[in-house]
């Protein structure tokens, strides 16, 4: 591949067979009329994808032939940011060719309002595997280490033998320990309190529904549903732009939640607080996970009083740049230093590391920071 293709690209080695139809698929999408340096040394490329629905859909058949899953996630990917391709993923025909993953979730979400009604249905198709997808890999890992927060804020000093914490335990009874036995003598026993079916926790996920949040509103959706399927958490999930949407009742189904949000437009984070804040009963009991760039529509001032409003009151406030696999994100670096100055961290977040943020948050205990984290 290195070598080149067609007139064997001055190096004088051609390629052949499968080789020429993987430099061929390369070609359509990376070279043609993006090649400048192509065009600058005399070496017009006339590859490339076109308008046409039938070109693009062998395009896509090709790439799944030749590449991984993982890269060919990242071609279609560029295809739609390099080539416009948007529009043809609104043709059912596209949408079941295409390799799902959670941007394409993102690029379909965006496309919602303009989605004709013979693809609305293939649409949720494909946003329903890559959700299911993400909840078989997510859920149980969140949902233990959730519960095992829970349980550990409401210990006990007369726990059943299969309940005693004994970390905790060894550690108060180390005065005790007996060197010509080499044991520790456990005077008092540490245990975890039994979960109840008793509401103890009360969780708020605010998301920014703008259009480079895109990844992290998929993500969020999810941990909202597998949140909100934990009898001992009350989960409540808003999104927001300028307007503020209370999408709770359809935490049920993360589908439902994701075409109720409208990816793109302004952002006021103000407004998004101020509505979480009147919702807050148990200020004490309360985690608030805040999900934005940061980049303030609204009124800069007023957003920064009610988080330290919140945290005054004892609500524990988080507050993630990105909840995605991506890189660094774009982020508002002002605010950023205003939230770490009122003692709320702005940081990006893997959707691997979130059951340890929320755990974190949950034992008010210091939030497992990545040493990449941006405040």
């Amino acid at each position: 591949m290195v070598l080149g293709g067609g007139g064997a690209d001055g190096t004088g080695c051609e390629l052949g067979g499968r080789d020429a139809a993987m430099d061929a698929a390369l070609q359509a999408l990376y070279g043609g009329a993006g090649d400048k340096e192509g065009r600058r040394q005399g070496r017009e490329r006339t590859a490339g994808l076109g308008g046409s629905a039938p070109a693009v859909a062998r395009w896509l058949g090709d790439i799944r032939t030749y590449f991984p899953s993982s890269v060919v996630q990242v071609m279609q990917r560029d295809a739609i940011d390099r080539l416009g391709l948007s529009a043809l993923l609104l043709e059912p025909e596209m949408l079941e060719a295409v390799e799902a993953d959670v941007h394409l979730v993102g690029t379909l979400l965006s496309l919602n309002k303009a989605m004709p009604e013979t693809t609305k249905e293939t649409a949720r198709a494909v946003v329903r595997k890559v959700v299911e997808e993400l909840e078989k890999r997510l859920s149980t890992r969140t949902r233990a280490t959730l519960t095992g927060a829970l349980d550990r804020s409401a210990r006990v000093s007369r726990p059943r033998h299969h309940d005693i914490d004994w970390n905790r335990t060894i550690a108060v009874n180390l005065k005790n320990y007996l060197p010509e036995y080499r044991t520790v003598v456990p005077e008092r026993l540490i245990g975890y309190g039994r979960a109840s079916q008793s509401v103890k926790k009360e969780v708020i996920l605010c998301i920014d529904q703008s259009g480079s949040m895109a990844a992290s509103v998929v993500y969020a959706s999810v941990f909202g549903a597998v949140l909100g399927s934990m009898r001992s958490l009350n989960t409540r999930l808003v999104v927001f732009d300028t307007n503020v949407v209370d999408l709770t009742e359809q935490l049920d189904d993360p589908v439902d939640v994701l075409f109720g949000t409208q990816l793109g437009g302004g952002t006021d984070i103000n407004r998004a607080l101020a509505y979480c804040q009147s919702q807050i009963s148990r200020p004490a009991e309360t985690v608030v996970v805040l999900i934005s760039d940061l980049y303030e529509g609204g009124i800069r001032d007023e957003m920064l009083k009610r988080v330290a409003a919140m945290k005054a009151s004892g609500v524990q406030f988080v507050t993630l740049l990105a909840l995605s696999d991506e890189g660094a994100p774009a982020y508002d670096r002002e605010h950023a230093a205003a939230l770490a100055a009122l003692g709320a961290p702005a940081f990006a977040c893997t959707p691997d590391l979130f059951p340890e943020v929320m755990a974190a948050a949950i034992e008010k205990r210091p939030l497992p920071i990545p040493d990449t984290a941006a405040a």
